[in-house]
């Protein structure tokens, strides 16, 4: 088994760092880091953004070709990590042989290291893996509310003990994710997107530890891990064929979940029902159609699969505001100007 050390909370540092051990090519652009590794050891990416001093967040999208131990070392237990699981599973411990943590696909987890044990994450031979771990320094953060949330929440009497925290499924996160690595735009814009994006991320994570906390007596079944799986897998085919006429028994045979599952499922992913979901997805279909199409909007009724405009014109206004006939006047001016 490779032991990967890491003995820095600096980000440039880490990076070297892991490197060094990994080998791989590093890119370096202003506050993001990439390590693209294709070598005998792993195929695949590290990548990092330093958000504020006290915040950043790192992501493994990696398959290592032997066991991997990775380790990290803290002085002192004002440092919290943010875990989550979008592929595969990760196995995290305090010491070699402490009790060991499964962090399952879409699963949160939450760990603080005491000074006198170090974090250990486990990766097995040939499974590949993507996981997302923001680390926050409790002590240095900025946001005098989010700092005494956290102390009062994590920190406080973890001097000589380890927080140890496997949170519950949750698709939203997974969402986000994708979503902040999708940002596409450049300098001042990316650097805002990339910030608030990840703020997001981290605040899923706060609010399904509140959730688990409250639910932790209760006799509250959540839904498996293959349940959620097929609750994202049901949610892009909506996103991908808006225009389908969609009942809940379709779409509960075809996720292969009863009508209740699949409506617990939606109100946890996307804090809608179904059938409010599906309208969102309609118009957010709609709006990009009315700014990257030629299409009229009762053409644009037709082809996101509805038949009344009036009803259209409804819920377009209900979403942004305005007719989606002025919103197509305006995206024409604009263009006229540009």
């Amino acid at each position: 088994m490779k032991t990967i050390s890491i003995t820095s909370n600096n980000l440039s540092t880490i990076f070297e760092q892991i490197q060094v051990q990994l080998g791989g090519k590093l890119k370096i652009k202003s506050k993001e880091y990439r390590l693209e590794i294709n070598n005998v050891i792993a195929e695949g990416f590290v990548s990092g953004i330093s958000v504020e001093p006290a915040i950043s967040y790192i992501e493994y999208d990696i398959v290592f070709k032997e066991d991997v131990t990775l380790t990290y070392r803290q002085d002192h237990s004002s440092y919290i990590h943010f875990g989550y699981c979008s592929k595969g599973k990760l196995v995290q411990s305090f010491g070699e042989n402490g009790l060991k943590n499964t962090l399952a696909q879409f699963q949160t987890g939450i760990f603080s290291n005491s000074a006198k044990k170090r974090t250990f994450l486990f990766f097995r031979k040939n499974e590949e893996v993507k996981i997302s771990m923001i680390t926050v320094n409790v002590l240095s953060v900025s946001d005098k509310e989010l700092k005494t949330h956290l102390q009062s929440t994590f920190v406080n009497n973890q001097e000589n003990s380890e927080l140890a925290h496997i949170g519950s499924f949750n698709l939203k996160i997974s969402e986000k994710i994708d979503h902040l690595n999708c940002i596409s735009q450049k300098g001042l814009i990316r650097n805002l997107l990339i910030n608030s994006t990840v703020y997001l991320i981290l605040a899923l994570e706060l609010e399904q530890h509140k959730d688990d906390l409250i639910n932790a007596e209760n006799s509250y079944n959540s839904l498996s891990q293959s349940d959620m799986e097929a609750i994202k897998d049901i949610s892009e085919f909506i996103r991908n064929y808006p225009e389908i006429q969609y009942s809940l028994k379709y779409l509960s045979k075809k996720a292969g979940l009863s009508p209740i599952k699949l409506q617990e499922g939606f109100k946890i992913m996307h804090n809608r029902t179904v059938t409010d979901f599906i309208r969102n997805v309609r118009v957010e279909a709609a709006e990009n159609l009315i700014r990257t199409s030629e299409l009229n909007i009762s053409e644009i009724v037709y082809t996101i699969g509805l038949t009344s405009r009036s009803y259209f014109s409804k819920i377009f206004k209900a979403k942004y505001n305005c007719s989606p006939k002025h919103y197509q006047n305006h995206q024409n001016r604009l263009a006229i100007t540009a």
